[in-house]
């Protein structure tokens, strides 16, 4: 007999750079439905493994933000800040296979390729050694749930992509994977914006021998000028007072029936109540303009 699947287990990742706006709400609210939906639980992780960009007491805030939007999490929180050992281990494994590699190329070496990693310079600029994955030249794709089919050639897209920076910090693709891995992730339902980080994220996965997860990409939310919302002026903090109309808007933005969702008790007993109509299929793919943007309720979905 074959074994039977693992029960789904969603998750939400916020950097702790500042209070959650608009579009961290889309991201939490999506992943959180997707995974009440299926019977499934929803974990949290901190991803605080850049400590020159945290802000002071933005973890805090963040957590008590999505307790105030109704969004309750399973089982213990999770801090990257905590899992050094766990990245180490793995870093240690792709050098020992030899899919990883210490470079000493700057940023000025790069120039020349746009940018990208191809090979290491004759006489490279830097001085402390940072760890990259040896990317093959290869296309590598995958169906997103939402987006369709998606597929990255990695060596002309990508290059050989860093794993542990110069300045011993870990980078991201190598802790998403491995934190993904150890907390049995099935499903990552995330923003459209880390679309093009999932094929690194695949090709990580096959070379430590992890799971592919499930990827689900949610539409990418605008501010009324057009750009990404977290880089606008329109990127205001949620107001945890009054999560109503966000939270209404942010079902809506998901291509909900917006009558499924009331107001009525609590925030989270209304998702409770709302949960039963959500429809993952109604997800658009497209971007759409944030709550409050220009001073407009609509969402643009």
């Amino acid at each position: 007999m074959n074994p039977p699947p693992p029960r789904y287990r969603g998750r939400f990742a916020p950097s702790p750079t500042g209070p959650l706006h608009f579009g961290s709400l889309v991201a939490a609210l999506g992943s959180w439905l997707h995974a009440r939906a299926a019977g499934g639980q929803w974990l949290l992780r901190v991803e605080d493994i850049d400590p020159p960009r945290e802000a002071r007491g933005a973890a805090v805030r963040q957590l008590a933000t999505l307790v105030a939007f109704g969004l309750e999490h399973d089982g213990e929180i999770v801090r990257q800040r905590d899992r050094g050992p766990a990245y180490a281990a793995a870093l240690a494994k792709l050098l020992a296979a030899g899919d990883a590699f210490e470079c000493r190329c700057s940023r000025t070496d790069l120039v020349p390729s746009g940018g990208l990693h191809r090979g290491c310079v004759a006489r490279p600029g830097g001085h402390a050694a940072a760890v990259r994955l040896r990317v093959p030249d290869v296309t590598l794709g995958f169906d997103d749930a939402v987006q369709g089919r998606f597929e990255q050639q990695l060596a002309r897209d990508v290059g050989d992509f860093v794993l542990r920076r110069a300045d011993g910090l870990w980078a991201y693709q190598l802790a998403v994977v491995v934190d993904d891995a150890d907390a049995g992730i099935t499903t990552v339902v995330r923003g459209a914006d880390l679309l093009d980080s999932t094929p690194r994220q695949i090709l990580l996965q096959r070379r430590l021998g992890l799971p592919t997860p499930a990827y689900l990409h949610l539409p990418l939310v605008l501010a009324g000028d057009g750009r990404k919302l977290s880089k606008s002026l329109h990127s205001l903090p949620l107001d945890d007072t009054d999560p109503w109309p966000a939270l209404a808007a942010a079902w809506r933005f998901l291509g909900q029936e917006p009558s499924a969702f009331t107001r009525a008790g609590s925030p989270a007993k209304a998702l409770a109540r709302a949960l039963p109509a959500f429809d993952a299929r109604r997800i658009p793919a497209v971007p759409g303009i944030a709550f409050g943007a220009d001073q407009d309720t609509t969402t643009g979905t």
